[in-house]
């Protein structure tokens, strides 16, 4: 049974973040993307908290040594959660999920090029060719690219995949404060420096929610802090490489909820150029594993 805990944990979290990426684009384009990302990290500050004193870490995770190294992981996290929502509110679920899968690719060139790590010829290729899948999943948004400016799909594609690169960006300022920060401090200071960083939006247009949309603000962030403990859990419970090919059984979810409630059906070509990416990006973790 404990051989089944991190897979199950880290099903558990897609799910999660499924649940998150619903209420966003119920809430549509009636909240500007920092309210919508302070409302997901303020209250995910519960579950968050909760986990944190559960596993004893309560003083570690407000210790640290680098408290601007977690300013620097705040701002990019900030980012690339307001550029995803931006996509996800103007593309059909399984469209901008597709599209943010890059961010392992990237991430992959980013470690290269400011980690130095090595990256043998067999992950270069399969980045190379999880990004021409990502062109391809792309390429049905862009055709009106000129009209970016009028918020349409356009400006959601370009959106998830501007997202997917500050993901790949939060992900490499994680491992460098893995070196000195316990996991405890990082996860805390996260949600704290991105609630803030959010809130500093306030003068730029928030809007008063009802009740109705209050409650869905709420539920994304109890939906997002709940996410990310069962995905801290997951990688306690088992390997990353057996638990980072997972992540792809979100797209399940995403079809499923995008179908349920909007009515979305992703084209041939979406599903096409998902499979590409997906396929590489589990030869990276694949390559990972072996090397």
């Amino acid at each position: 049974m404990s051989l089944l805990l991190g897979p199950a944990f880290k099903i558990g979290s897609t799910l999660a973040f499924a649940g998150m990426l619903v209420t966003v684009k119920e809430l549509g384009t009636r909240f500007p993307p920092g309210e919508v990302v302070f409302f997901r990290s303020a209250f995910a500050l519960a579950p968050v908290f909760a986990m944190v004193w559960w596993q004893g870490q309560l003083a570690d995770g407000l210790r640290t040594a680098r408290p601007w190294g977690h300013l620097v992981r705040s701002v990019v996290g900030v980012t690339a959660m307001a550029l995803w929502f931006t996509g996800v509110q103007r593309l059909p679920l399984a469209d901008g999920l597709a599209i943010t899968y890059a961010a392992p690719l990237v991430t992959v060139a980013l470690a290269a090029l400011l980690l130095g790590e090595t990256v043998g010829g067999v992950r270069w290729a399969a980045v190379l060719v999880g990004f021409l899948g990502v062109g391809v999943v792309l390429s049905p948004h862009l055709g009106d690219v000129a009209h970016v400016a009028e918020g349409g799909a356009a400006l959601g594609a370009l959106a998830c995949f501007g997202s997917a690169f500050f993901m790949a960006l939060a992900q490499i300022q994680v491992s460098r404060l893995t070196e000195t920060e316990k996991t405890g401090a990082i996860v805390v200071w996260f949600s704290i420096g991105s609630a803030l960083c959010a809130l500093a939006t306030a003068p730029f247009g928030w809007v008063m929610p009802s009740a109705e949309d209050a409650a869905l603000l709420v539920a994304t962030g109890l939906f997002g802090g709940v996410g990310q403990i069962l995905m801290t859990q997951s990688f306690r419970h088992a390997d990353a490489s057996v638990v980072a090919p997972l992540e792809y059984a979100s797209m399940i979810w995403a079809v499923a909820t995008g179908w349920w409630f909007f009515g979305d059906v992703p084209s041939l070509v979406v599903l096409a150029g998902t499979a590409v990416v997906v396929a590489s990006g589990v030869a990276v973790v694949w390559s990972a594993r072996r090397a």
